[in-house]
């Protein structure tokens, strides 16, 4: 029998992951919030992969607590995550996916285009993912990874932010055909803030480019979710840390009253 892989956090996403490796053959062990932790590690002392699937918000309290015994077969997928989220807690060499699919409650996943993963078990999730038709790429090196990160990252703050200054419901259909130069200014300042994070330069084009393929993978994918908001006052709190300007975002900001 295939090394069983654990699965910290059973939302919608996680969900998806476990169909997939359980697709693949692979045993699952799913570890929820009411679940002894270090109970588990007794349970699956030698994982293939611990894949941390929990939402941003939970990310640092659960970094926290992963046992030695895992913290060699880490598997991340959050949002907004840069190398500096998991150097933080020691984690050296995780096997890391920008996830370019969405599935929310009651419906079945919808991919926007291929997901990107890198890292030791890199193979095993991509594999695992195209088993239940989800597209997945393999990146070659780190520098890779850091771009596909920072991309995602330019889609989610841009799509998000722009939306809060339209109206409820629009798509980024509407963002990019109706409001490009709100789009595009918002995204300028998001790489600011990105950049300062890294410590590292982009191409901004690339970046751009990498949106607009973002953008045409679902024209209905809607602007503003729930977590808009949050990711408003964490982009701003970011920029007045490293002194950066962003007056667009700032514009935002006043006009919803924030």
């Amino acid at each position: 029998m295939d090394q069983p892989i654990v699965i910290i956090g059973m939302g919608e996403l996680g969900g998806v992951f476990a169909k997939a490796f359980l697709h693949a053959g692979y045993p699952v062990y799913p570890v929820t919030r009411k679940m002894n932790i270090d109970q588990a590690v007794e349970n699956v002392p030698d994982p293939l992969l611990v894949l941390v699937a929990v939402a941003e918000k939970d990310f640092q309290s659960i970094m926290q607590t992963i046992p030695v015994p895992w913290r060699d077969c880490i598997g991340l997928l959050q949002n907004e995550l840069l190398p500096r989220d998991w150097k933080s807690y020691h984690i050296d060499d995780p096997t890391v996916i920008s996830v370019w699919f969405e599935k929310k409650k009651g419906m079945d996943y919808n991919v926007l285009i291929p997901s990107r993963v890198y890292g030791p078990k890199a193979t095993v999730m991509a594999d695992a993912l195209a088993g239940i038709d989800i597209a997945c790429e393999i990146l070659s090196t780190e520098d890779d990874l850091l771009y596909e990160l920072v991309r995602k990252n330019v889609f989610v703050f841009t799509i998000n932010i722009a939306g809060l200054a339209l109206a409820d419901g629009a798509s980024t259909a509407n963002l990019w055909g109706q409001h490009n130069e709100l789009a595009l200014a918002v995204a300028d300042e998001v790489i600011d803030v990105q950049q300062w994070l890294t410590g590292a330069s982009f191409d901004r084009k690339r970046l751009i480019d990498g949106l607009i393929e973002g953008i045409n993978g679902d024209l209905q994918h809607k602007c503003k979710g729930r977590s808009a908001q949050g990711r408003l006052e964490r982009v701003i709190a970011v920029a007045d840390e490293a002194g950066l300007k962003i007056p667009r975002i700032w514009e935002i900001k006043g006009a919803i009253g924030m």
